[in-house]
């Protein structure tokens, strides 16, 4: 393993559950790989430009589409680079909180911008192929609420439609962490991290493999 490309999307940065559980599986699989490169992107903090007008007619085939798309106006250059960024990555660490039952804005504007028609995946008469090499992708999903297990009482649209965006573009190797009841502090904070770091010795063990 050569790089790493670990994605946050929090409006909390660093003091969200989701970042802080993330970066433990960043620092899991620098221990498999030392000399590995982190490239990080904190879209909580910087923010990312949705895709805009030259990006939409591109897609659209009213304009025609660039042989080197970092020479086309707006955002078709930053999805070119986000894309490249994806494709250099022999792993993905993504943490992110649940927003009304999904994902929060800006990973979805993330999500715009990888996901390309012509580069990304390609356009059939039987459908949508993925142009992109499957790698392991490792996501951290923090919620106030349950949405799986036992105390599950709202809805799930972030799991399905992440499986969805990475599987349109050929990358099936999701591994999901769900960090639940955020709002409720204490022990029942304590007890859901004690069990998605169970799952976590389970999927990247630092020791012995999970028995």
């Amino acid at each position: 393993m050569k790089n790493i490309l670990h994605i946050t999307a929090s409006p909390r940065c660093e003091a969200s559950f989701s970042a802080r559980f993330s970066q433990q599986i960043v620092e899991r699989l620098l221990a498999r790989a030392p000399g590995a490169v982190v490239v990080r992107r904190d879209f909580g903090r910087i923010g990312l430009a949705h895709i805009d007008e030259a990006y939409g007619h591109t897609l659209a085939g009213s304009w025609p589409q660039a042989a080197d798309a970092y020479e086309q106006p707006g955002s078709l250059a930053q999805s070119e680079r986000l894309i490249c960024e994806l494709e250099a990555a022999d792993a993905v660490v993504i943490g992110t909180p649940m927003h009304n039952y999904t994902v929060p804005s800006v990973l979805k504007a993330w999500i715009d911008h990888v996901l390309r028609a012509h580069r990304s995946f390609a356009l059939s008469a039987a459908g949508k192929t993925g142009l992109l090499a499957d790698r392991p992708v490792h996501i951290a999903v923090a919620s106030g609420g349950g949405y799986t297990g036992d105390g599950a009482r709202q809805p799930d649209f972030l799991t399905p439609y992440l499986k969805a965006v990475f599987e349109t573009i050929g990358i099936h190797a999701l591994h999901f962490y769900a960090l639940q009841h955020t709002v409720r502090g204490g022990e029942t904070v304590s007890a859901g991290l004690r069990e998605v770091e169970s799952l976590l010795d389970c999927r990247l063990p630092l020791g012995s493999a999970c028995s």
